[in-house]
């Protein structure tokens, strides 16, 4: 069948998991087990299938298994559409992270092109109240599934950008160091500006498109402050006109990295960082949830999905409608929590993993059902 799922999964010396072979299909994958067992430390290795540094944003140094230290690796066969490939990421000794697709070398970019992963983790559930720059970690995690090229604009962007802050801390006042800055700070920053917006147009139709029982979230951009110039040449006018006032603050002050997510909870008209703990964790599903949606119409089949603890926040009846949607997706939600009872409502429309900690090791066994 067309879609996108593992069918293999094989972990090597990976953070508690000393080895782990698992054989797959595409239904939902339910894992669960004690606390510390290792059970999100297996849909980490599953979100290394995308480009970035994984669900954790951990180094590839800090994934090698306890005390050995000597490196780790992942191999996986990845149904993608209607290809089938082998895709072998690994670390040596910390050393930074290498792919492997097919027996030939490769970026984590082709990674980007392959697969889709998205997830939701309980340190993203105070993402409406916290600070800035989580939501546009957020933002871009969700433009980034649409548009993987965005990851290149984005690392384009900073790079120059701090090579312009390292100008303005030294309290350079001559222009000519800064114009090749801020032509690539310009061209890359509207790139970033408009794939932003043109994803949260993806997920506005998403979300409209569907019947949910999660509630809908108007989103929308924002400036600390003015305006963001959506226009690579007015961007670079703002950042050479602004030259000054950024000297006095030793900082860029103006472009996307002072972008901001603005949620609304769309049918009661309260902003998300007014919601209650409930309603906030109910948008982030929602928007996980439409993201998906809006992926397996652009990209051609739903996403991997990687919910840690998902079940353990939401009541029986929206529990069992999140898992009614992801069936009715087709996605292979890869979802964690302390026991099985709490994937009663998935019955045989899942696979179910074991995990267990003995003597500091992980292991996993795959079961009959929940």
């Amino acid at each position: 069948m067309a879609g996108l799922y593992l069918s293999e999964l094989t972990l090597s010396h990976f953070r508690s998991h000393l080895g782990a072979r698992l054989a797959l299909d595409p239904r939902p994958v339910a894992i669960f087990g004690p606390n510390g067992a290792g059970k999100t430390n297996m849909i980490e290795a599953v979100s290394l299938f995308s480009p970035g540094r994984g669900l954790r944003r951990s180094s590839a140094g800090d994934m090698a298994r306890r005390p050995e230290a000597l490196g780790w690796k992942i191999t996986g066969i990845l149904h993608s559409l209607h290809q089938v490939h082998e895709v072998e990421i690994w670390s040596e000794q910390g050393a930074a992270r290498q792919v492997r697709i097919d027996g030939k070398a490769a970026t984590q970019l082709a990674l980007g092109r392959i697969a889709r992963v998205l997830w939701l983790v309980p340190s993203m559930d105070r993402l409406w109240i916290e600070g800035a720059e989580g939501r546009r970690r957020f933002l871009d995690r969700m433009t980034m599934s649409f548009t993987p090229d965005h990851a290149e604009a984005v690392l384009a962007y900073e790079k120059a950008m701090r090579e312009r802050n390292r100008l303005l801390k030294d309290q350079v006042r001559d222009g000519h160091w800064y114009v090749a800055l801020e032509r690539q700070m310009a061209e890359a920053g509207a790139q970033i500006h408009a794939n932003r917006q043109a994803a949260l147009v993806q997920l506005a139709e998403a979300q409209g498109a569907a019947e949910t029982a999660f509630p809908a979230a108007e989103l929308e951009l924002q400036q600390s402050e003015g305006a963001m110039p959506e226009i690579a040449g007015d961007l670079r006018d703002a950042l050479s006109e602004g030259r000054f006032r950024d000297l006095a603050a030793g900082r860029t002050l103006v472009g996307p990295h002072r972008t901001d997510l603005y949620g609304v909870y769309a049918a009661k008209g309260v902003p998300a960082r007014d919601c209650s703990t409930g309603e906030q964790k109910a948008l982030l599903v929602s928007l996980i949830l439409a993201n998906a949606r809006a992926l397996a119409r652009d990209f051609g089949a739903p996403p991997l999905l990687l919910l840690d603890e998902v079940a353990a926040h939401l009541d029986a009846t929206r529990r069992a409608a999140l898992y009614d949607e992801i069936c009715a997706l087709g996605a292979q939600a890869w979802m964690t929590g302390t026991g099985p009872e709490l994937f009663a409502e998935l019955g045989d429309r899942a696979q179910y993993l074991e995990v267990t900690d003995e003597a500091g090791t992980s292991r996993t066994a795959q079961t009959g059902g929940a």
